[in-house]
């Protein structure tokens, strides 16, 4: 039998519309593809673009989670410098805020954005996925300004299987005299604002930067000596077993450089300040136990025995500017990848923990010191 052209042609075409016209089949080949492929197919037709949108495909999609690199202010970072991606990004413009955007949290791939300039009573506050260019406005905490300009704290809480519809979470203090705080919650779903039955008291000054998601609960590591964390799904806040460490026999106490999560692991990397100094750059890397149980040391680090190995090491006084910007583990189980993003003046350096291997990522000697931290980048295809 001869199969001309036109015969084969027929049969590739009746084969795309039976692949097309099949929601099941299509899902099962679009799954196994890239983010950019995915993005480009959701321009096929009115139906693909539906069903990619949906839901049900962006939380069983597993090509999006993974972590491509850094969002250092609003620069670019990646990870892998040989293998180097466009930015997702080259300005946070997606909307005409006239006092500009910045980042303030990154969560499983949205971020959490505000107003950059002004007074927190006229803050907007956006969520914006990188990944698809879709954004949304924040609708501003009910009771005018007098109540917006009490904010201490604003976060944002995503996954995709736990906590799917991505939640907003305000603390605000009610009266400082009194030291009492109250918690609110956005929610995607609903659209509305929530106050929560729970309030607490803290000094007013009580810092509860660096908010992290973990576990289906907002943590502050950081705040005041007072690890916490706010429980979403009963709205109960509760204590943390604290991290702070002293030595009094050899002298050595130690500071939090950096709280964050990676593939389901709640991380703090802790500087070690000595008076018998060994080493002068020391860092522990530690990881809570399951259910809030206690932190364990995972690694130990002396920072400045490998750096001056390869000729990167900072100066006696810029050792004290060194930033932790990421600890980043492997995208599956049996991936034994395992690093942290250090910065120090004029470098962010990737420092590989199985490798005990440095590799220099971006070297800007004649750029800004950043100040403000990073925010992981993680594709994801979700839709806000």
């Amino acid at each position: 039998m001869v199969i001309t052209r036109s015969k084969m042609k027929k049969r590739q075409m009746h084969s795309g519309a039976l692949i097309g016209s099949n929601d099941d089949l299509l899902i099962e080949i679009l799954l196994r593809l890239p983010v950019a492929s995915v993005l480009r197919f959701k321009s096929v037709s009115k139906h693909w673009r539906s069903l990619l949108s949906q839901r049900p495909f962006t939380l069983i999609y597993k090509n999006g989670s993974i972590s491509r690199g850094l969002f250092v202010q609003d620069f670019y970072v990646p990870f892998d410098d040989e293998n180097r991606n466009p930015p997702p990004f080259h300005n946070l413009d997606f909307y005409p805020d006239p006092r500009g955007i910045r980042i303030i949290q990154s969560c499983n791939g949205l971020l959490l954005c505000c107003s950059m300039h002004g007074i927190q009573r006229d803050f907007r506050y956006y969520v914006f996925n990188p990944t698809t260019k879709q954004f949304a406005l924040i609708p501003s905490v009910p009771g005018g300004g007098n109540i917006r300009r009490t904010i201490s704290f604003m976060g944002l809480a995503f996954h995709q299987t736990d906590c799917p519809h991505y939640k907003v979470i305000c603390i605000r203090y009610i009266k400082r005299d009194e030291d009492r705080f109250q918690i609110q919650i956005y929610s995607s779903e609903t659209g509305k604002w929530k106050i929560s039955d729970q309030s607490f008291s803290a000094p007013y000054y009580t810092s509860f930067s660096s908010g992290v998601y973990w576990h289906q609960a907002i943590h502050w590591a950081q705040s005041s000596g007072n690890p916490s964390y706010f429980k979403l799904d009963t709205e109960e806040l509760q204590t943390m077993q604290s991290y702070f460490t002293i030595d009094t026999k050899n002298f050595i106490g130690e500071k939090s450089l950096y709280f964050g999560e990676s593939r389901g692991c709640l991380h703090l990397v802790n500087r070690v300040h000595r008076i018998r100094r060994e080493s002068r750059l020391q860092l522990n890397v530690y990881e809570m136990l399951n259910h809030h149980s206690g932190w364990f040391l995972k690694y130990r680090v002396k920072l400045d025995e490998l750096l001056n190995a390869r000729n990167l090491a900072p100066s006696f006084l810029d050792q004290y500017f060194i930033q932790v910007f990421d600890v980043v583990r492997g995208e599956e189980e049996e991936d034994e990848t395992f690093f942290i993003v250090i910065q120090t003046p004029g470098r962010i350096i990737r420092y590989d923990f199985h490798e005990k291997s440095f590799k220099l990522i971006l070297d800007h000697s004649t750029g800004p010191l950043w100040h403000r931290g990073a925010h992981r980048y993680i594709e994801t295809i979700v839709s806000l």
